[in-house]
């Protein structure tokens, strides 16, 4: 039996869910909540893959595993022109709730899992 899955920490959700053109929405991608965190947190912030992981809640080898797929699913909207949806995942928001933590740089303790 594998092991459960791990709740990804969060700081908050995405403004905007949907990119692209209109028209092909059988043909959108979808990017994880977690997917899109990862993005945040190494390519706008700058954090490293261990810093990552440890404000994510999640070993560095799973933060690199996460950060790497949404890359590839990035890289496919933008060479292939498909749409983007950005949803779903193993993943809990921050105490701060939708409007995100002041400094998107939470440290968190175990919570219970928000309603995703």
């Amino acid at each position: 039996m594998p092991r459960p899955k791990k709740w990804r920490n969060v700081c908050a959700a995405p403004r905007c869910t949907r990119f692209g053109p209109p028209e092909g929405e059988a043909d959108a991608l979808a990017l994880t909540v977690e997917g899109y965190e990862a993005i945040r947190l190494i390519d706008l912030e700058g954090l490293t893959q261990e810093q990552c992981a440890a404000q994510m809640g999640v070993s560095r080898a799973t933060a690199q595993t996460i950060y790497h797929d949404a890359r590839r699913i990035l890289a496919r909207c933008l060479v292939e022109g498909r749409a983007l949806h950005i949803d779903g995942g193993d993943y809990r928001l921050c105490e701060h709730g939708q409007d995100g933590c002041p400094r998107r740089r939470c440290q968190r303790s175990d919570r219970p899992p928000s309603a995703t």
